[in-house]
């Protein structure tokens, strides 16, 4: 399967879950059609060292969500699947990725991926036992403040390390940043 470099953003769980039965990528998830200043900061840090693709779904919100990341962040790229392809095969549901086919998502981000051999995987479940950042009663607290510090917003363990690779945050910047907790913890 083919592994993209870039980040795709979209806006939801189900959106994810189809982009990978058909490719091999980290997404970023909207979560909706409300993208706070936050999600803005964190998209423009991946665009920075990874690169953008928004693939939203093909209705109003969609396209509201595209144009503000847009607007925002200059450089994105687009892919786009049409409204037939996007139609729930139930009789409830909405318009959107979720609904389309893997080919058609293959096809939509065909020409705009850069293509790469391995997924980015320095940090793994041990890292964040070794520092502090599961398993312990401040565990949470610590998290946070590595998120916060980092720019890549909070996340339990599992969501933690993905983060951590999907930012490619490198083992220096994230030891020196423990380092600073550890500090800052010292002086409380």
């Amino acid at each position: 399967m083919i592994r993209i470099k870039e980040v795709i953003v979209v806006e939801g769980k189900d959106d994810t879950k189809q982009i990978l039965k058909a490719v091999d990528a980290d997404t970023y998830e909207t979560n909706g059609s409300a993208i706070s200043t936050a999600d803005l900061a964190k998209l423009k840090k991946l665009q920075a060292s990874r690169g953008l693709i928004v693939f939203t779904d093909p209705d109003f919100n969609g396209e509201r969500i595209r144009k503000i990341i847009s607007e925002a962040i200059p450089g994105v790229k687009h892919a786009f699947i049409k409204r037939k392809d996007g139609v729930p095969t139930e009789a409830h549901g909405s318009l959107g990725v979720e609904h389309a086919m893997p080919a058609v998502i293959k096809s939509a981000l065909e020409h705009l991926y850069t293509q790469t051999a391995t997924p980015h995987q320095v940090f793994t479940r041990k890292d964040l036992q070794k520092w502090g950042l599961t398993g312990q009663a401040d565990s949470r607290k610590r998290r946070e403040k590595l998120g916060q510090l980092l720019g890549i917003g909070y996340g339990n363990g599992k969501q933690l390390i993905h983060r951590l690779n999907m930012f490619q945050v490198d083992r220096a910047t994230f030891e020196q940043v423990i380092k600073q907790i550890n500090q800052e913890e010292d002086h409380e």
